[in-house]
C-alpha cells in the first residue's frame, strides 16, 4: 500500500468548539468589518460585534422555543447571510446543524427530518414549510418550524429576550472537540442518504491546519464571496476557515446574477464548481467569436497556457514572456475583471477542472486550485497550494492526514479530519471506516512520489465491457464536459461491445454559436440533435477526449439527448453529482440505440 502524509500543523485541544471562533473575533476584533450583506441593491458593512450579538440573540430564541443542548436543529435555505448567523446561533444554543438543501423534495426532508430526529426545522421560504408540515407525521420528533422570509430572526430575537446570558455560558460547557457539529446528508446518487457526523473538532483540524494553505487570499485584507449552498460541506468549511482568518465574508444566493455581484463585492478569492470555470472560458471566447476576435482570444488562451506550463519547466523565455505581457493588457485583465478585477485565486471541487482550464487560469492571473475530499472527510483531504503545487492533480493531504492508495487503487484517507460516522448506521461506518482509522472514499486514485494525489475514477463506476476492459468513465465524461457546447456527458457502456456516450447541450452557449453558423435563432436541441455541422463540432470534441485512453476505452459512438440533465428532473444532486442510474433508466432506449446494429 502507497501511502503519504504531512505533519500536522495545528492540534484541537479537547475542550475547544466553534463558538469560540466568534468569540475570539467579537472580543478582539470587534470593530473590524466581518460581512458585507446585500441590502436594498448595496453591500453593507457588518463589524463581528454586530454579528455576534445577533448570532446570541437568535441562540437565546431557539433555547426560548425549546432547542435543548445537543439537539439537531434542520436548515433549509439558499446561501445567504441569514444562513450563517442562524447555523453560529444553533452551535451557540449547544445544538448541531442538519443542513437540508433549498432544492430537496418533500420526500428527501421527511428522510433527514425523520432520521436526525430534528426537533426544530428552520426554513426559507413558505412553500418550504408547506412540504415540512406535509410530511410532519414523518418526523415525530419536530415541534417548531420558523420561516426566515416570514421573520424567523426577529422572532427568534424577540422570543429569547427573557433568557439569560447564563444560559449560553451553560449551553457552551455542554461542547467540546468530540460533540457533534453538524448532521450532513450524502447526496445519495444512489438509497438513501446517510448522514455524515461530523463534529467540532473535524471542522476545527480543517479549518486549523487548511487555511494557513490558503494564507495569501484569506486573510483580515482578503474577502470571499460565496455562492455555492451552503448545505455543501466545502462552501461551509471555507466559510468558518473564514471566520477564523477573519476574512470578509458575502454571500449570493443566485447565480445568474453572478457575474455583476463579482463586479461589486470584488471579492479576492472565490469557491466554486469546474462548470463555473468552464462558463467564464467559453463564455468570453463566444464573447471574442461574436466580435471577430475569436482567432485572437484562441492565441491569448494558448499563449496563458503555455506560459502556465512553463512555470513548472524552469520559467517562460523572453518570447513568451512578451507575448503574454501583450495579451495581459488586451484579453487576460478582461477576464479578472469578470471575477471581480481583485481575485488573486480560486479553489475548484465537486468534479475535475482539467489540465488546459488549470493551465488557462493560472496563465491569466487567477490561479485555480483544486482539492479533493468529501462530506465525510470535512471537505478537503488534499488540495493544491502556493508552497505544493501541480495542475492536473488534486494536490498533497493536508497537514495532519494521512492518503495511501490501497492494492485495488482505492484511495483511503486518515487523520483528524474523518467523521465520526454515520448516524444511527453502525454497519454502514464500519464498511467505511475500517479497524486502522481508514476511510475508504470509493474513489480511486494515484499517489506519485511527491504526495501529489491524481483522481483516476470511483470504484462502483468502473464500466466493464464485453470484452473484459475496466474503463473508467470520469475522465473521458469531464475531458468532453469541457467543450462549450456540451452540459453534460454520460459514458456506456457495461457489459456492451464498446463504450459509447450520451451527450447533452449547453442551452446558454447555444444562441451564440446558432448565429455563427448561420442557423435559425431558438433552434432547441431537439431540433439540432442530428445537425450534421453539430455532431462534427462533438464528434471532435470526442475525438479529443479519447486522446486520453488507450483504443480498447475510446467512445466509439455517441449520442445528442433533447433534454439537459438537471437536478430539477432528478438526474443531478443538489452538489451536480450525475445520477448513474436514474439517468440509464430514463435514457434506456437512447443507449439501446447506440448499440443496434
Amino acid at each position: 500500500m502507497r501511502e503519504f502524509s504531512v505533519p500536522a500543523t495545528t492540534e484541537v485541544g479537547p475542550d475547544e468548539a466553534l463558538p469560540d471562533l466568534l468569540a475570539a473575533n467579537v472580543a478582539g476584533h470587534g470593530d473590524e468589518t466581518g460581512f458585507r450583506v446585500r441590502r436594498d441593491g448595496r453591500w453593507e458593512d457588518v463589524t463581528w460585534k454586530e454579528f455576534g450579538d445577533q448570532v446570541r440573540r437568535v441562540a437565546k430564541g431557539l433555547v426560548a422555543t425549546g432547542v435543548a443542548a445537543g439537539d439537531r436543529v434542520a436548515l433549509q435555505a439558499k446561501t445567504r447571510y441569514e444562513w450563517t448567523v442562524l447555523d453560529f446561533a444553533i452551535w451557540t444554543a449547544g445544538g448541531a446543524v442538519v443542513p437540508i438543501y433549498e432544492t430537496s423534495s418533500a420526500d428527501q426532508v421527511a428522510w433527514i427530518l425523520a432520521d436526525s430526529g430534528a426537533t426544530a426545522v428552520i426554513v426559507e421560504r413558505d412553500e418550504h414549510a408547506a412540504a415540512v408540515e406535509s410530511v410532519r407525521d414523518q418526523a415525530p420528533d419536530l415541534r417548531s418550524v420558523h420561516v426566515i422570509d416570514d421573520g424567523a430572526i426577529d422572532a427568534l430575537t424577540q422570543a429569547g429576550k427573557d433568557v439569560p446570558d447564563s444560559e449560553l455560558e451553560a449551553r457552551r460547557a455542554t461542547l467540546n472537540a468530540d460533540s457533534l457539529a453538524t448532521l450532513i446528508y450524502t447526496s445519495g446518487t444512489t438509497g438513501r442518504p446517510k448522514g455524515c457526523e461530523l463534529t467540532h473538532g473535524n471542522f476545527l483540524f480543517e479549518i486549523g491546519n487548511g487555511m494557513a494553505l490558503l494564507g495569501r487570499f484569506l486573510n483580515v485584507e482578503g474577502s470571499l464571496l460565496l455562492f455555492i449552498p451552503l448545505a455543501h460541506v466545502l462552501a461551509r468549511v471555507i466559510q468558518v476557515g473564514a471566520v477564523k482568518t477573519r476574512t470578509v465574508i458575502g454571500h449570493t444566493p443566485d447565480v445568474k446574477n453572478l457575474v455583476e455581484d463579482l463586479g461589486e463585492f470584488r471579492p479576492t478569492f472565490v469557491l466554486a464548481v469546474p462548470r463555473v470555470f468552464e462558463k467564464v472560458f467559453n463564455g468570453a471566447k463566444a464573447k471574442a467569436e461574436a466580435g471577430g476576435k475569436g482567432a485572437i482570444f484562441d492565441k491569448a488562451a494558448q499563449v496563458a497556457i503555455d506560459w502556465s506550463r512553463a512555470q513548472d519547466t524552469g520559467g517562460p523565455g523572453i518570447a513568451l514572456r512578451a507575448k503574454h505581457a501583450l495579451f495581459d493588457k488586451l484579453v487576460y485583465g478582461k477576464l479578472r475583471d469578470a471575477l471581480g478585477g481583485r481575485c488573486l485565486g480560486a479553489i475548484s471541487g465537486g468534479a475535475p477542472l482539467g489540465d488546459r482550464l488549470g493551465h488557462f487560469f493560472r496563465g491569466i492571473g487567477v490561479t485555480v486550485f483544486e482539492g479533493y475530499g468529501l462530506t465525510e472527510t470535512t471537505a478537503a483531504a488534499s488540495v493544491n497550494h502556493d508552497e505544493a503545487l501541480r495542475i492536473g492533480t488534486v494536490g498533497r493531504p493536508l497537514p495532519g492526514v494521512e492518503a495511501a492508495i490501497a492494492d485495488d487503487g482505492e484511495i483511503l484517507i486518515r487523520g483528524g479530519i474523518v467523521m465520526r460516522g454515520y448516524w444511527k448506521n453502525e454497519e454502514a461506518t464500519k464498511e467505511a471506516i475500517d479497524a486502522d482509522g481508514w476511510f475508504h472514499t470509493g474513489d480511486l486514485g494515484e499517489l506519485d512520489d511527491e504526495g501529489f494525489l491524481k483522481i483516476t475514477g470511483r470504484k462502483k463506476e468502473i464500466i466493464v465491457t464485453a470484452g473484459g476492459k475496466n474503463v473508467a468513465p470520469a475522465v473521458l465524461e469531464d475531458r468532453i464536459r469541457a467543450h462549450r457546447l456540451v452540459s453534460q456527458c454520460i459514458v456506456v457502456g457495461d457489459n456492451r461491445p464498446y463504450i459509447a456516450a450520451l451527450i447533452t447541450l449547453d442551452e446558454e452557449a447555444l444562441p451564440g454559436w446558432l448565429e455563427s453558423k448561420g442557423k435559425p435563432a431558438g433552434s432547441t436541441p431537439e431540433q439540432l440533435r442530428d445537425d450534421p455541422e453539430l455532431l462534427a463540432e462533438l464528434d471532435a470534441a470526442v475525438d479529443e477526449a479519447n486522446k486520453a485512453v488507450s483504443q480498447a476505452e475510446a467512445i466509439k459512438k455517441f449520442r445528442v439527448l433533447s433534454a439537459d440533465f438537471t437536478e430539477d428532473n432528478g438526474m443531478l444532486t443538489p452538489s451536480l453529482k450525475l445520477k448513474r442510474s436514474v439517468v440509464m433508466k430514463e435514457f434506456d432506449s437512447e443507449v439501446e440505440g447506440l448499440y443496434s446494429r
